[in-house]
């Protein structure tokens, strides 16, 4: 969204979430243009703000990156780093991942590690050896008291499928017991919307969920924070 569409947003959002249980993190990760408008419009309002993405220096030559200490100017607490998109369409490798979340808990902030399968992969029996290496090489050196691991199925995103909820519990536990922390959070991403939210959220190893395209619409995305 642009600035103006960030605001009209918000503007919409905030009365459907002042009833929310206080149990409940709410994290918008805007693009980096309107993390400004954003964090402005939420000041005070229980909601947080991550990046969606961060860089692993604090300054130097590195034309188009974003540094923790950019982020922290406007008050962002989380930054999501390995999303699939930067890893499939800028070849963003599992060190450079850790770099990037090592850099964002230096710094104060909270990593948003993603980590998934494609379908290619699932389909060869690949899809546990494949989260593990993203878990064993992604995370080396990262304090798991101050992380979210977000499990999103390549296939599942975007697609209009979305991983069985007792599957995607299945692989949450096993990200729970790769990290080696009980008490890291674990979330699931992958075709959330307002009418699986409930399902999901039943689940004993799904902790919250990273929402993609369901998260654009206001309405929506409130049903999913308030399931």
């Amino acid at each position: 969204m642009t600035c103006a569409e960030s605001r009209d947003y918000i503007d919409q959002f905030l009365p459907l979430v002042q009833s929310t249980p206080n149990d409940r993190h709410i994290v918008l990760a805007p693009p980096f243009t309107a993390i400004s408008t954003l964090s402005k419009a939420i000041a005070g309002k229980g909601i947080e703000i991550s990046s969606q993405n961060v860089h692993w220096e604090d300054k130097g030559a590195f034309t188009a990156e974003v540094s923790p200490l950019m982020l922290l100017e406007h008050n962002v607490k989380y930054a999501i780093v390995g999303h699939s998109e930067p890893r499939k369409y800028f070849s963003e490798s599992d060190e450079q991942i850790n770099l990037r979340a090592r850099s964002a808990q230096v710094h104060g902030l909270i990593p948003i590690v993603c980590v998934g399968e494609t379908d290619e992969q699932r389909e060869r029996g690949e899809a546990e050896r494949v989260i593990r290496r993203q878990i064993d090489q992604g995370l080396e050196g990262i304090n798991s008291a101050q992380l979210v691991v977000a499990y999103e199925p390549i296939w599942a995103i975007g697609t209009g499928k979305t991983c069985q909820a007792n599957e995607a519990n299945r692989i949450c536990s096993l990200i729970r017991e790769w990290v080696g922390y009980s008490e890291v959070i674990v979330q699931y991403g992958g075709s959330v919307k307002p009418d699986n939210i409930d399902q999901l959220m039943s689940m004993s190893d799904i902790d919250g969920v990273l929402v993609g395209g369901a998260s654009l619409d206001p309405e929506g995305f409130a049903r999913i924070v308030n399931f």
